[in-house]
């Protein structure tokens, strides 16, 4: 029985240190989106710390303690893959006949963290040691070459979002940053904007869901969020496509492309639960007065509007559809400042699922 009892103690240490190495794998090595148990975990639970602890009465209040929240939850990640690795290998020590878990525990810390202050006489009990720090020490290799790799792509994300900033205004939305182009005479400056948002969007896909820590990595100042300004170019183009008088530019439609695939992509590494097919009868958070409001504020601007605003609701109702949920659910999560048409819609979002139900039962 007690034969037993170390062999199975010996196959739960190797199956716990095999599962940590896979979550670090999976973490930040592998170059493609897989949800990870241990990780997705570890940073719900800190969220949850924060969400709870968080009681502060401004945005900006909230905003600043929030910044917190992934990079902790990025460094305690080694700090668990070490605390695992640390028990399986004390399993598999008093597997082999340590006298006694505290001994097995011991040995193992001792090993993990190179400190060498507890040791063992046996060559295989060497051998187990060695390979133990070897595991310690990659772990943190790992994270110290992980790093300045997620803040190179923190960084390209934050250019383009400041960009926005100057060129739609502080709380920027797509009829503002329309009637800006317009009124500023930067009409010419249209296919600069979408190839830039295309490439800008195949970039935060691949980055975001390659390394999800970064969805919750908040911009240098309050205001700004990568979600909202991906709102904002969204709406620009769907607007511009459904409601301009205009020539139409297939870059428009490859960047609006780009932007809702790669936010629902996103959205999946999350789970969030969204429509998976939108179409034409598929709700959206977006009323026709606001859409008609909207028009107004352009027509005012001195741009030209097609004709027939019935046509073009239908038309922007359905491209609307193919980010609407995701955007909002998006703005949600990350607790982003609020922005017309996508952070301001959380309430509406409930109302729309219920009707998205309602519709299909």
């Amino acid at each position: 029985m007690l034969i037993l009892m170390h062999v199975l103690a010996i196959m739960g240490g190797v199956s716990i240190v095999a599962a940590s190495l896979t979550s670090a794998v999976r973490t930040l090595v592998l170059p493609r989106s897989m949800r990870d148990p241990f990780t997705y975990g570890l940073f719900t639970v800190v969220r949850g710390f924060f969400l709870i602890g968080n009681r502060a009465r401004t945005y900006s209040e909230r905003d600043r303690i929030m910044a917190f929240y992934a990079p902790i939850a990025l460094l305690l990640l080694p700090v668990m893959w070490l605390t695992l690795v640390g028990i399986g290998y004390m399993f598999v020590f008093w597997g082999l006949d340590i006298s006694s878990l505290r001994e097995a525990f011991f040995l193992s810390g001792s090993s993990v963290f190179t400190l060498g202050t507890t040791t063992t006489t046996t060559v295989l009990g060497h051998v187990i040691m060695f390979s133990e720090a070897i595991i310690g020490l990659l772990l943190m290799a790992l994270l110290i070459s992980f790093l300045p790799t997620m803040y190179a792509a923190f960084s390209r994300r934050e250019v383009a979002v400041t960009r926005l900033e100057y060129r739609a205004g502080v709380s920027p939305s797509g009829v503002q940053l329309l009637i800006r182009f317009y009124t500023y005479d930067m009409i010419d400056l249209f296919p600069e904007l979408w190839n830039a948002w295309e490439n800008w969007f195949i970039e935060i896909e691949e980055n975001h869901t390659s390394f999800p820590s970064l969805i919750f990595f908040r911009s240098p100042r309050p205001e700004r969020s990568w979600i909202t300004a991906a709102g904002v170019i969204l709406d620009a183009a769907v607007l511009t496509f459904a409601v301009l008088d205009t020539p139409r530019d297939p870059r428009t439609y490859l960047c609006y492309h780009a932007g809702y695939t790669s936010l629902r992509r996103i959205a999946s590494v999350l789970s969030l639960s969204f429509p998976e097919i939108p179409d034409e009868h598929t709700p959206i958070t977006i009323a026709r007065t606001e859409f008609d409001e909207a028009c107004d504020e352009l027509a005012q601007a001195g741009i030209p509007l097609k004709p027939d605003l019935d046509a073009a609701w239908q038309t922007f109702k359905t491209m609307r559809a193919h980010y609407d949920a995701v955007l909002v659910l998006l703005a949600a999560v990350t607790q982003a400042p609020r922005a017309r048409w996508s952070s301001d819609r959380s309430i509406l979002l409930s109302q729309t699922r219920r009707q998205l139900q309602d519709d299909r039962g």
